[in-house]
């Protein structure tokens, strides 16, 4: 399936409750019951989509209605609900079919799936986010008939309401389900430095040696008096077979890169630690913990948390986290899933989680602005997606529920150090939409690159 996607698996974190893909084009989670599947670049995301319903069908046993027989070639299952969204491509001449254009992908998907709508949150002519959603208990679409074409889905603008967000009762969440999505643009070149493959092994070096120099003075504290007879029989040493008797000469200034021009091979004395040696992984666990990305959720408040993050040649980043709820023993399960392109001409970062906001101990405001200062984007924009909750909740919420939730959704107009530009609520069915858009204070970079412009 991936490979009609354009995507390979790097790497996988599993549990009990999601499987975790680290992609070679950003992420993928699979859930007993649902699969999140996140592409960037000029991958073709919905080319997949009919594979992955034919993989329910058959190798997952999901409920089929478009054949009378799994055995069939066309075989799917029946998904319950269909999700597709994007922000506004700023590239689309480089996108392959069906995502050349979002009337392209909205084609696709009516032929696909009955009772879609399509929407566009934000202005037309600056950055915007698209949406495809359809209908609980959705069914497949019947094939047209010979000689007849489907009328395509309208996409809807969605306009700011007039008054303040009505129904605070409804905005609460009964449940968990909610997701917030942050996408960032004019990163600070500074903060994009810390995802390049260059910035990064310095990083990594300058760890190893702190741990070298850390480890020697606990080595000499532990044997007292004998490290001197240490220094002793140091300085009487070789080195490339030549006697030094230099005192000031240290054995672990050779753990530098500088040293054999940066070359490693085979027959040098100093063992470098797996994250000097090599990129990928190893250098992506390294850059999660030196940018603060490992802090979002600290395994200190999630202690069975599991980050799983690379690092791109010559540049870029992509991380998963699984984070279990630190107060249900494991009886659920998030994740939050971060992607990075440093380069100055297109930077971008995106960061998306499900982990719960009351779960964290804190306002979603500070989840946020504790991302973005991270990258701190000349732009960005925020959606949070949230399930209504049931009227049985609502009737169990108290007015204090009431007032913490309005409170909270007003905590959003204020991200420290930017200032929010716009601000639109959608209530759909079963959800509710906050759609919000922020510029830095000092901003003083040009016009929003719109990139797509017929809707």
């Amino acid at each position: 399936m991936l490979d009609l996607v354009n995507c390979k698996v790097l790497s996988v974190v599993e549990s009990d409750h999601v499987d975790a893909y680290l992609l070679s084009e950003s992420s993928m989670f699979v859930f007993p019951h649902k699969l999140i599947l996140k592409t960037c670049g000029t991958t073709t995301l919905l080319l997949g989509l009919r594979r992955m319903l034919r993989i329910a069908a058959v190798d997952a046993g999901f409920p089929i209605h478009n054949v009378s027989s799994v055995d069939e070639i066309k075989a799917a299952a029946t998904p319950y609900r269909v999700f597709y969204s994007r922000k506004n491509f700023l590239f689309p001449d480089r996108q392959q079919g069906p995502h050349r254009s979002w009337k392209h992908e909205v084609k696709f998907l009516d032929d696909m799936f009955t009772g879609g709508s399509a929407y566009m949150v934000g202005k037309m002519n600056g950055d915007h986010w698209y949406l495809y959603l359809t209908t609980p208990n959705t069914s497949l679409t019947p094939p047209c008939t010979p000689n007849s074409e489907r009328v395509p889905t309208e996409t809807k603008v969605l306009k700011i309401p007039s008054s303040s967000f009505q129904g605070a009762k409804a905005a609460l969440d009964g449940g968990d389900d909610e997701t917030l999505e942050v996408l960032m643009t004019d990163l600070e070149p500074e903060n994009a430095k810390q995802f390049y493959l260059e910035h990064a092994s310095a990083v990594a070096e300058g760890k190893y040696l702190e741990r070298a120099k850390q480890a020697r003075k606990d080595a000499e504290n532990s044997l007292g008096e004998l490290s001197s007879n240490t220094q002793d029989l140091s300085a009487s040493s070789t080195t490339n077979g030549s006697a030094s008797n230099d005192e000031s000469f240290d054995v672990f200034s050779n753990t530098s890169s500088d040293n054999n021009g940066g070359v490693i091979t085979p027959d040098n004395d100093v063992d470098f630690p797996e994250e000097l040696a090599t990129e990928g992984h190893a250098l992506g666990t390294v850059v999660s913990e030196a940018c603060g990305l490992s802090d979002v959720y600290p395994t200190s408040k999630y202690p069975d948390a599991r980050v799983d993050a690379y690092l791109f040649t010559p540049c870029g980043f992509s991380a998963n986290g699984v984070i279990p709820a630190p107060d249900q023993a494991g009886s659920a399960t998030h994740y939050f899933t971060v992607h990075v392109t440093p380069e100055p001409q297109c930077s971008y970062a995106s960061f998306e989680t499900n982990v719960p906001g009351r779960q964290t101990g804190r306002e979603t405001v500070e989840v946020i602005e504790q991302v973005v200062n991270i990258f701190k984007p000349g732009r960005f924009s925020v959606t949070l997606f949230e399930a209504k909750a049931s009227s049985l909740d609502n009737a169990k919420q108290s007015e204090t529920d009431i007032q913490n939730a309005v409170l909270r959704k007003n905590n959003m107009e204020k991200i420290s150090g930017y200032r929010r530009m716009e601000r639109i609520v959608h209530d759909f069915d079963g959800y509710d939409l906050v759609f919000r858009f922020y510029e830095r204070n000092d901003w003083v970079g040009s016009a929003p690159r719109v990139g797509e412009i017929d809707f």
